[in-house]
């Protein structure tokens, strides 16, 4: 059987969390970033998108 092949998107912190809404950092420690410049690979899922949407002024997005 042939594997199924999720895609993924490499989603990269590039702002400070500092003097931001609670939820914003709330969304970016679910994201798993907590600190600058720390990078992640997501599954591409509508639930990950719409956590990037929230802080796209403080993430860098690479693979979509």
């Amino acid at each position: 059987m042939a594997e199924k092949q999720t895609k993924t998107l490499i989603v990269t912190q590039t702002g400070s969390p500092l003097r931001r809404e609670a939820k914003q950092r709330a969304t970016l420690c679910g994201l798993g970033l907590n600190k600058m410049n720390r990078t992640r690979e997501l599954q591409d899922t509508p639930e990950v998108r719409g956590m990037i949407r929230k802080v796209k002024h403080m993430v860098k997005v690479e693979g979509a």
